[in-house]
């Protein structure tokens, strides 16, 4: 109750506040239903593409997919990009407390830490805003959510491929947990060759499909299935800097020591009237937004279970820190909800060590803290947008 009144409360908030027109997702949504994925109208915009007198959109199939409903009806072009993200968020946000409960935390502490993976973490500022950008990672983490519910009761290879590829059509970067858990899946039928084939087959197979779909959807739009579009789409002309940062490379060592800086130690930029700070659109430390992910530091390195969850979380940062560019608006660094969900397994894990700290005291203000920072990064988003030309 409380995760979907807040989440609705916000959404109502946000468009309120931002008076919101049909945006280009819509309008690809509305294209698609006539069996077009191009529009002239993305001429000049930014990630539009120009491909055989086309213009098309560099975006994900999973981003297009829940447009799809909506774009018949005019009444609900403004604001469906809105519902959308509610409708991905919410039951994300909800799984909170069976995922804490899955991987350790007990009693109160279980639903401090469902509290900070709903309403702390940017789960909460990227489903209530209606960008379809924000989109992709509601829907990566609502799939990596029950993955792992899924992976602490009975681990069927078939529903763990499925959310898997689920998660890899909205965020590719993603699919890379399959390694290690498609390992530690593997091990555990290594005594008969018949189980492992099976096994392999049903976890793969989902997988698979998505990574054939996703070529398609680019074959389609792009010539190739390997074009995703973001290493040859447009960028606004005041975006120098990022044109700058590609043109080391899509994917680039060199990507990595600005994107470490915009993670982990970007500060609020300072103003010269109240409140005397806001938040830079480029990026936010990680550890001012949410504070309380240091307590995945408690889960420790020596259990598997906990060595499986940061190994997969380092596979995807991997991707996400070679890339060129870390998202832009946003608050915080909005890329890093790739990998959170294994993170806040972590969290969970660790929570048995938060009486130590002065009965957990430190944790819960560093989940009120988090919680209270996310609140005023969708705040100072709205704000944001109403101050775009």
């Amino acid at each position: 109750m409380a995760v979907a009144a807040a989440y609705t409360v916000a959404m109502i908030v946000s468009i309120h506040r931002s008076h919101p027109v049909t945006d280009r997702m819509m309008t690809l949504a509305q294209r698609a239903l006539t069996g077009h994925l191009d529009s002239d109208t993305f001429k000049g915009t930014v990630d539009s593409v120009y491909m055989g007198g086309h213009y098309y959109l560099a975006v994900g199939p999973l981003q297009l997919l829940p447009y799809l409903p909506f774009a018949p009806f005019h009444s609900l072009e403004a604001i469906g990009g809105f519902i959308i993200g509610i409708a991905f968020g919410i039951p994300a946000a909800m799984l909170a407390l069976p995922l804490a409960r899955a991987y350790g935390a007990r009693g109160s502490t279980a639903y401090w830490v469902a509290a900070f993976i709903a309403f702390g973490t940017l789960l909460f500022f990227v489903s209530v805003l209606g960008d379809f950008y924000y989109l992709a990672q509601a829907e990566s983490f609502l799939a990596l959510s029950l993955f792992l519910i899924e992976w602490a009761g009975r681990r069927h290879p078939a529903v763990l491929g499925a959310c898997m590829a689920f998660s890899f059509l909205a965020r590719p970067t993603t699919v890379l947990a399959a390694i290690p858990f498609g390992i530690a899946l593997l091990w555990q039928k290594r005594a008969a060759l018949r189980p492992l084939a099976t096994t392999a087959l049903a976890f793969a197979v989902p997988i698979g499909l998505a990574i054939a779909v996703y070529g398609w959807f680019n074959w389609v739009r792009f010539g190739s299935p390997l074009q995703a579009g973001y290493s040859i789409s447009y960028l606004a002309q005041d975006e120098g800097a990022l044109e700058a940062r590609r043109a080391l490379g899509v994917f680039s060592v060199l990507q990595v020591p600005e994107n470490l800086r915009l993670a982990l130690l970007a500060p609020f930029d300072t103003l010269n009237r109240f409140p005397y700070f806001t938040a830079n659109p480029n990026g936010l430390s990680m550890l001012l937004v949410s504070p309380a992910l240091l307590a995945t530091l408690w889960a420790g390195f020596k259990a598997r279970s906990a060595q499986l969850m940061w190994i997969a979380a380092a596979l995807i940062a991997i991707p996400v820190f070679l890339y060129y560019g870390g998202g832009f608006v946003q608050y915080g660094f909005r890329y890093s909800l790739d990998f959170t969900p294994f993170l806040v397994a972590l969290m969970a894990m660790g929570s048995g060590r938060w009486a130590g700290h002065w009965k957990g005291r430190l944790e819960r203000f560093l989940i009120m803290a988090s919680m209270a920072s996310v609140t005023y990064g969708i705040l100072w988003h709205d704000l944001a947008r109403l101050q775009e030309p």
